[in-house]
Parts: structure tokens; sequence; C-alpha cells
């Protein structure tokens, strides 16, 4: 039970103390509450009794203590931290809680992926002073070269990814004393195989083979025709297009703003963050789906205006984020389309209008990426008819 006195400080202030016992052979925990200015009593003591009640609360479930019980809990959880030995048990209570922190959930759950296919298998067992850079680079080297159950071996940048989370978690172990060498000092970045070649070039439809993805579109369910159509259009990222509400679109201005991505992951389930760079942005659409959005909202069964615009068949429940590629690849196979993916849509908006004579900044804002430098490093790679476009322009500015 909490105690509380009536007490002054030395200038006069009004103040209650507030004492709680935590039983035999422990300290009392104190806290302050001063009494505001111009209080009755009446709404003082109402006031007091919920303070003192959420600190007896803290106090009992641990979650204030003495500043010596502080050092000693500090003391216990450096000493527990010694204990650790493996990369797995590493993982498990220091680099992944971590992550809790500093990520989102997507990269996490992509993290902890990577961990439990292929570095864990490796290297989970082997404890983290004795792990060495060759043990590092065979991994690397397994992956690159050992086919899967599907007869593939793991892609250049799924590699580069197992790198990033090697080389942060071993960061973490040096710079925290759980190693006193970091094993990825000697540990040279992965390079593409001979079979994927550069392996870095953006892919990405010609306009010319969008407008045969358009015709192709003719005889799909209409969700699916606005849902291409959009993403041909707008460049935008396949959560980003999930995560459109009504209150998004403004039919009278055609536009959509984008403000939400919608995403999932193994703990979470489907749930909405915001879009990769952290941004809203407001992106002007074609007339043309602006028709197809209002054919397909009179189509559905119950319409918000927070309501979700591509929902799951039947329900008001937003569409599951990976619906759309599963969709997307039965379309190719249909239509004989190679490698047809949502965002293989975002490079094909991006290098079609920058090759046609689109401004950087304007794409780059299009699409929402956080930096223009960003837009130039992915897209600005130039075809036969920019070539011979840049060529032209020059030849008439010297005649």
């Amino acid at each position: 039970m909490a105690y509380t006195r009536l007490r002054k400080t030395k200038d006069g202030r009004t103040y209650y103390s507030i004492e709680v016992s935590r039983g035999r052979g422990k300290a009392y925990l104190t806290s302050r509450w001063y009494v505001p200015d111009g209080w009755s009593q009446k709404a003082i003591d109402r006031e007091l009794a919920k303070v003192a009640a959420e600190f007896e609360r803290q106090v009992q479930a641990g979650e204030i203590i003495t500043r010596a019980e502080e050092k000693e809990r500090a003391e216990l959880e450096a000493a527990e931290a010694a204990k650790i030995q493996t990369l797995k048990q590493y993982s498990e209570k220091v680099f992944m809680p971590s992550l809790t922190i500093r990520c989102a959930e997507h990269t996490r759950d992509n993290f902890q992926s990577g961990l439990d296919l292929y570095i864990l298998p490796a290297l989970g067992k082997e404890k983290m002073p004795e792990i060495t850079s060759a043990q590092i680079t065979a991994l690397f080297n397994k992956v690159q070269s050992t086919p899967n159950k599907y007869g593939r071996t793991l892609k250049h940048g799924s590699v580069m990814k197992l790198y990033t989370i090697l080389n942060l978690l071993f960061k973490m172990a040096y710079l925290d004393d759980t190693i006193d060498r970091n094993p990825m000092d000697k540990v040279q970045r992965p390079r593409p195989t001979k079979s994927e070649g550069k392996g870095h070039e953006i892919q990405a439809y010609t306009g010319d083979e969008l407008k045969h993805i358009i015709e192709c579109l003719e005889d799909e369910p209409l969700k699916w025709r606005l849902f291409i159509q959009l993403l041909i259009d707008t460049g935008c990222r396949r959560g980003e297009a999930c995560g459109l509400t009504w209150r998004d679109v403004d039919f009278k201005a055609e536009t959509i703003t984008i403000n939400k991505n919608l995403c999932y992951s193994t703990a979470k389930g489907i749930y909405v963050d915001t879009p990769k760079n952290g941004k809203s942005r407001t992106i002007y659409v074609d007339s043309g789906i602006i028709q197809l959005m209002k054919e397909y909202r009179k189509g559905q069964k119950l319409v918000k205006l927070d309501g979700w615009v591509f929902t799951q068949d039947g329900t008001t429940e937003p569409m599951h984020p990976d619906t759309p590629t599963r969709y997307f690849q039965r379309f190719g196979k249909r239509h004989g389309i190679p490698d047809f993916h949502p965002h293989k849509l975002r490079h094909s908006f991006a290098s079609v209008a920058i090759t046609n004579g689109a401004d950087i900044a304007s794409v780059s804002e299009t699409l929402g990426h956080s930096d223009k430098s960003v837009t130039l490093n992915m897209y600005t790679h130039a075809d036969d008819e920019s070539l011979k476009r840049t060529k032209a322009i020059f030849r008439q500015a010297i005649q």
C-alpha cells in the first residue's frame, strides 16, 4: 500500500511524499507529487490517489528500482551477455532485438528470413569469437553455386542481403566487445556469377511492350485491368497501390495521393506502413484510368470514403500485398510476357519516361525517391533512340 504525507520544500513549495513498501529486507521507494496552484482539496485528493496507485503499481512490477538495484541489474545483464557464445544465441538475444528498435517490420522480417534459411544452418552453432573470414566466404560461395530444391542458385541481390546481415551482426558484436576482431574485415563483397552477367542493369519494358501488355488486359477482370494500368501509368510500388483508399483518390483533379504502404510479415500479418521514403506524394493519373476507377467503385458492394480501393474478393478487407505478384505470374504465362512482376512496371515507367524526354526531378518525385541521385543511378541508361536524338539535338545546335 502507498503512504502519502504532506510536506514542504525549503522554499515553501507544497508536495506530497509517496512511499511504497516492498516487503521485509528491501528499502522503501519514495516519490514526490507537487500540488498545482489553485487546486481544491477534493481535486488534490482525487489526483493524489491516482498518482499514488500508479507509483505503487510501477514499484510492485519492478519498473522502478533503487540506483543500487539498477547497477546490480546492469551487471547481471552484462554477465548474461557474456555467456552468449554461438552466432545463433547472439542473433536471438542481441542482434534481432536491436533491429526491433531501429528497423521497419518488413526489414526485420527479411533479416530473420536470411538468418533462418542460410546463415544459421551454416554458422549458427559456431562460437562467435571462433568464426573465421574463410567460413563466411565459403557460405557465400555455396549459396552462389549450389542449386536449391527448385534448381536455382541464389541471385546476386539476395547474396548481398546476406552480406549486409552478417556485416551488421559482426560489427555490432565487435562494438559491444562480444568479439575482439571482426571477421568481415577480410571478406570480399560477393560479385555476380558469370551466368548473371553484370547483374545490375535495370530490367524494364519498352513503350511498345507496355502497349502490348495493356492490349492483353482487355479480357482480364476489371480490378486487375485497373491495378496493372495504374502501376504502368504512375510507377507506384505494389504495396502503395494496395494501400490506396478512396479518400486518396481525387476524381475531379484526376490525382491519387500515396501516403500508405501495405505490407506483410509472418509476425504481424498484413499491416499499414508509411511509403518507403516516409513522405506522401500526389500523382496525376490518366483520364482513362480515372474512368476505370469510377466503374470499379460502382461495382464494389460497400464503399466507404476511407475504404480500400483494392479489396479481397467479396469483402471490404484490403487485398493481400502478395496477391498481385501471384496474379502477375499467371498473367505473364497466359500472354507470353517474360518475367512479368509489379516492380518491373515501376522500372518501365521510369525508363520510358526518361528516354522520351521527361526531366529527372519530375520522375524522381513521381516515384517517391528520397534523392534524385537514386533515379539518376538506376534509370539514366541510354537506348538507341535516345542516343540518336542526342546527336540530332547537338547537330542542330551547331548548324
